[in-house]
Formats: structure tokens, sequence, C-alpha cells
């Protein structure tokens, strides 16, 4: 039989010290959206006009980003920017969740096309301040993915090929960042490349607008194959790699077609095998990859190679080109920070457009987070970061908000294992110009 520590029962719990901030971190996302002009923006580009709920938009839209940076995936998750003084680090005023909700559900179709100028000029500012690519390729990863959902009576949510009930949004992450370029929310029953044509014009002409002069690689997967979608990465001069489906009999055609001395090992697991070439199809460059099992046991049950392939109008080796391609899968990981425990984990309302703007926010969150860490950096940030681990070290810092000699001195746990990290980038933020709006 287990003892009980009476050390801990002796505990006593009391919620009384207004001055203790749950989330210290946002004081560096707060100084990042000063330094952006946030709610400025938001305030002359979002226009509700007389609709119930939609006066001063900048500060619901920033109480709803800012919830999301902290790990809210729920309206009511707001409450925790309002405990203590948390709200005191903050550049506005924090608002209640029955307001939120309010304020989400006067949104039609042209507020959310609003916000979403908001995104691109956000993304915009924050280039200019160092965060572009400038000169350099640009690699886009576009993709979609399921958002759950478990009510009936949600507007647009609906079964699509999956077999679950939700919405299929459409995302554009930069592949060495993590940041999400555009997003677009569609119904559940949307077809992988419902949309595709004007997302992707829409998306080159918002990095165009936000700095990115060099070459733009589009990367996408099977979904979005079709002689549209090409035409349009032509025509806007856009690289590309696009997955094709192998079992398209004119595909499997092109693929029989490679001799078998012309297939290149590549590196794969142990128990595999690997290997790349490339024929023409259409007058276009396709590159096949084919795996097999090369364990006895379970390659006597699938003893065939199994094919995959992509067409690219890219240079290069056919086994560098195949390695380039299949890195786009660092797309999910993005879709996996927009969703673990963070903004898309639940899409709240019953509205449509109301869940098109939730979207929004949850992405203006999701790159607030990044350019925390890598804005003002004297040298490029090495890996992309995981938002879950940034939440932990930098922005679920407990603190107490402290008047020294009229002072006020945020003062956090000794021995946090992040503390000058944390000091270093505040320091950074805070020397960043002031947008002149």
């Amino acid at each position: 039989m287990s003892r009980v520590s009476h050390d801990l029962d002796r505990i006593e719990v009391s919620f009384d010290d207004p001055n203790l901030v749950a989330n210290a971190g946002l004081l560096l996302v707060g100084t990042l959206g000063v330094r952006l002009g946030l709610e400025a923006l938001i305030d002359a580009t979002v226009r509700l006009g007389g609709r119930v709920g939609g006066a001063r938009p900048g500060r619901k839209v920033l109480t709803l980003v800012h919830s999301m940076v902290v790990g809210g995936s729920h309206i009511d998750h707001a409450e925790v920017l309002r405990s203590g003084a948390t709200g005191r680090v903050l550049p506005h005023r924090v608002m209640a969740p029955s307001t939120l909700g309010t304020f989400l559900r006067s949104f039609t179709f042209g507020h959310v096309r609003q916000l979403e100028a908001v995104m691109g000029e956000t993304l915009r500012r924050a280039w200019a301040m160092g965060a572009g690519p400038g000169a350099s390729r640009l690699v886009i990863d576009i993709d979609s993915t399921i958002c759950e959902v478990a009510g009936k009576l949600k507007s647009g949510a609906a079964f699509g090929y999956t077999k679950v009930l939700g919405y299929h949004p459409i995302l554009a992450s930069r592949a060495d960042t993590g940041e999400i370029l555009h997003a677009r929310m569609r119904k559940g029953s949307a077809n992988t490349a419902r949309g595709a044509k004007r997302f992707i014009e829409e998306l080159i002409a918002r990095v165009r607008r936000a700095g990115a002069v060099g070459e733009i690689v589009v990367r996408v997967d099977s979904g979005f194959w079709s002689k549209d979608t090409i035409a349009t990465l032509r025509r806007l001069d856009v690289r590309y790699t696009m997955a094709v489906r192998t079992g398209n009999s004119a595909i499997a055609a092109a693929i029989a077609t490679i001799d078998d001395e012309a297939f290149i090992d590549i590196d794969y697991t142990p128990d595999g095998q690997a290997q790349v070439a490339e024929c023409a199809y259409k007058g276009r460059r396709l590159i096949v990859r084919r795996t097999r099992l090369t364990d006895r046991a379970q390659a006597r049950l699938w003893p065939h190679w199994r094919h995959h392939g992509f067409l690219t109008d890219l240079e290069g080796d056919a086994v560098s080109v195949d390695a380039f391609h299949r890195n786009h899968a660092v797309v999910e990981l993005d879709i996996r920070d927009l969703k673990e425990g963070a903004g898309l984990e639940h899409v709240p309302s019953g509205n449509f457009s109301a869940n098109s703007s939730w979207l929004c926010c949850a992405v203006l969150a999701h790159n607030l987070i990044r350019w925390s860490v890598t804005l003002g950096q004297r040298t490029p940030v090495e890996q992309r970061s995981v938002a879950r681990s940034l939440r932990v070290r930098l922005i679920a810092i407990p603190a107490r908000l402290v008047n020294h000699a009229g002072t006020l001195t945020l003062r956090g746990p000794a021995r946090w294992p992040w503390a000058q990290w944390f000091e270093r980038r505040l320091g950074a933020l805070r020397l960043l110009p002031l947008h002149p709006g």
C-alpha cells in the first residue's frame, strides 16, 4: 500500500495573486506585434461596418491570436489572457470570450478576405524586417488537411474522401522556416484540387509583393496533379515538382519504358531497397522512384516493385531532384503545429465564415511564434521551429509583474533553463524598428 506524501497534503491553494502572469512569453509576441503595427493594420483593413460585435476588430483578432499562441484551441481559452496580470504584457485590451464569439459570427466571406489581406501585409512587413528569402530560392509546399468536427450543425462540415466529418482547408508553407504563407478554409467534401488555381495565383502574388524576388519552387502531391495546375505555374514563372498517380494507365505505360539498367540505387530503410530513374511523359520530365522490401518474410508477401513518380521542370540529376521532392513531407510538420494543442485542433463555430476567420487567426499565431524566434537573429536559424517546444521554452513561463522604483519588472522563476535565450530574443525584438503606420 503506497503512502500519501503528508508534505503535499499540507500545501494549501489560493488563486488570489493579481500580479502573476500565466504566460510571460507573450511579452515576446506582443513586442513583435507592436513592431508590425498589427492592431492598427487590422482596424484599417477589416471593416465590419455596423455589424453586431464589429467595433475595434484589432483587439478582438489579437485576443484570439494570442490565445492560440499560448495553446488555446477553444474560444473560452481566451480567459487565460484575463488571469492575473497576463493582459498587462500585451499591447491591447483583452476581450471576453463571449465578445469574441459574437465577433466571429459577424464575419462574411468578404470580411474573411479582408483578414486574409492582413495576413499578406503582415508577411510583407515581417519579411521587410529580415525574415524574407530576398533573392534566394523560395520553396513552397502546398497541401490540404482534414479538420475533424463532432457536431452535425457546423456549416460546411461534410464527409470527404477520408470518410471523416470536418473541413478540408488548403495551406501553403515555406519549406525552410515553416511559416504559413497562405491558407483557405474549404468545405469538408471539397476535392483536394478544388480552388487550387486561384489559390496558387493569390499565393505567388502575395509572396512576390512581400519581397520574394528569387526563384520560386512549388511542391505538391498527386491530389493537385492536373494540366491546369501545371499551366498556371508555368504562366507565373514558377518551378514545380508534382506527384502523379502511378496507377494511371498513361503514367504506367511511360514507366514501363524505363530499362532496369537505368535505375540508380539510393539510400533507403534497412529492410528495403529503393532506386530512381527518369523518362519523358508528354514532353515533361517524369522522375520515378521504385521501392520494395528485402526482408525475407515480407519480401515473399510483397515481392514486386512499387512505383512513385512526379513531374518536374527542375534541372539536376534524378537522384538529387527526387530527394528534394521527398522533402515535401515537411509540410506535415506545419500542419501538425497548427493542430497539436493549438488553433486548428478544434474548429469552434457553426458558422462557416467564422471558422474561416478562425483559420486566419491560427495562421497569424503560427507565424508570430516563428518570427519571435528568428527576427533580428544575427546568424541564420539552422533548424525549423517546433511550436510545442517554443511554447514550453519561451511562452509558457510563469512570472510576477512587480514595480521596482517605478520600473515594471517581469520576474520569472530562478534557474529557468532558457532564461538567457528569452532575454536575447526580447532584446533583438526591441531593436526592430516600429512600423511607420
